[in-house]
């Protein structure tokens, strides 16, 4: 039996704000923008290359809007990801890498070099380097 992670909610403060956030800052394709009456509304986004999406909206969850940390997105070159963002307008941290339990400016080997983002309400975003696929 295969259980896939399909969506996680984001909870978000202003339903607006975080769709043009994360779909022209960030490049994640909105899939879904439906209301259904005042109290509930559903945005899904999925990033580029993703089998998983994010939702936002209105009456989704009883989260505390930027409570959620440590989601996590795979590229295979970060600093071309990491330029892309920046161009986009996301404020992101230099690429970073742990050794001996801190975090360092710079690349680490396979794995191990990252950088960090916010959206608007401070929700936690990493993006980690995957070694390109070998042939």
């Amino acid at each position: 039996m295969d259980f896939t992670l399909e969506l996680v909610v984001v909870p978000v403060s202003d339903v607006e704000r975080a769709k043009a956030f994360y779909g022209e800052r960030c490049g994640f394709h909105v899939d879904v923008d439906r209301s259904f009456g005042d109290a509930f509304r559903v945005v899904q986004l999925t990033p580029p290359g993703s089998a998983c999406s994010i939702s936002i909206g209105t009456g989704l969850a009883s989260m505390t809007p930027g409570s959620l940390q440590g989601l996590q997105l795979c590229v295979t070159d970060i600093d071309a990801a990491r330029a892309q963002l920046v161009r986009q307008g996301v404020d992101a941290t230099p690429v970073r890498f742990l050794e001996d339990g801190k975090w360092k400016d710079g690349h680490g080997g396979a794995w191990n070099s990252f950088f960090f983002f916010s959206d608007p309400d401070g929700n936690g975003w990493t993006v980690q380097e995957k070694p390109a696929a070998s042939a």
